[in-house]
């Protein structure tokens, strides 16, 4: 609703890029460049300065900048007040999740979600968690949903679900029957890890050293970027994986050991303040659903 040429600054003075600026907007570079030309025209003055392949704020450009996020938080706020009143849910909802939380949380509950409330148009993306943050951040996608805890400036973040880990191995492994396994004894038997540098890896390395294993002699078979990647493995007999409960299905021959200590994961909801209302309906959804 609000005017085309000043969102199109805002995208621009958020990115300071042009070029992603663009991409964030769905247009072409020069349709941007013309709609910063036209303002800066109408207001008579250089809102950026663009040197050296470098895009910067001019004085006048960076009071524009405070002024158009006070009006399009208060558009977003005016939107929202507006469909609280007629409890609508409808419109498009663009989501972004690792693949991680895409399969263990999401997968399942976005069908249930979508025949709940058919107005709405869900979109997914799949990044990384620190990329779905950025994308939140930078208005690229509604809502974020990412493992473990998230920090963004002048982000909302709730806690929309908890799962336990749990240690997985194949049918008529040694372990079988066993209930809790402690670090000691997981240590014995070759792990199937996340990829370096995940989050799932990050909290699991992070668990297992403070519990005093040293990860340097941890016999770890293989690193793989996926659940389905890290069970696959798993019941080939390549080792055993550590993955979420919830991921854990019927079908999949699997047998599921808790760790001791015991090892929580969190998920978050990840958005602006002042965001769509489906985002709100989504969240209540999973917590519904979790709490059944």
């Amino acid at each position: 609703m609000a005017d085309r040429r000043l969102r199109v600054f805002y995208t621009v003075a958020r990115l300071l890029s042009f070029t992603r600026a663009a991409e964030t907007l769905h247009m072409t570079q020069p349709a941007v460049t013309f709609q910063i030309r036209q303002l800066e025209s109408y207001f008579d003055t250089r809102l950026f300065n663009r040197a050296h392949n470098r895009v910067t704020l001019t004085a006048a450009g960076r009071k524009m900048y405070e002024y158009a996020e006070r009006i399009f938080a208060l558009y977003s706020e005016m939107e929202h007040a507006l469909k609280e009143l007629k409890r609508e849910v409808s419109g498009a909802l663009t989501l972004g999740a690792s693949s991680t939380v895409a399969e263990c949380l999401l997968s399942a509950l976005l069908c249930d979600f979508k025949r709940a409330h058919p107005e709405v148009d869900l979109r997914l993306k799949i990044a990384d968690a620190d990329d779905i943050v950025a994308m939140v951040e930078n208005g690229a996608i509604d809502v974020g949903v990412v493992e473990g805890a998230a920090t963004g400036k002048k982000l909302r973040i709730d806690l929309c679900h908890i799962d336990q880990m749990v240690v997985i191995a194949p049918q008529g492994h040694p372990l079988t029957g066993q209930d809790r396994i402690s670090m000691q004894i997981l240590a014995r038997y070759p792990l199937i890890g996340w990829k370096a540098g995940s989050s799932m890896c990050k909290i699991i390395m992070n668990y297992l050293a403070a519990g005093g294993l040293d990860l340097n002699g941890l016999n770890s078979s293989l690193q793989l970027g996926s659940i389905e990647s890290i069970k696959g493995a798993v019941q080939a007999g390549l080792g055993v994986g550590i993955i979420p409960r919830a991921a854990v299905k019927e079908f999949d021959s699997l047998i599921c050991i808790h760790l001791d200590p015991p090892l929580k994961q969190s998920f978050f909801f990840v958005r602006p303040p002042c965001g769509a209302r489906a985002a709100d309906e989504l969240l209540d959804f999973v917590r519904g659903c979790n709490n059944t």
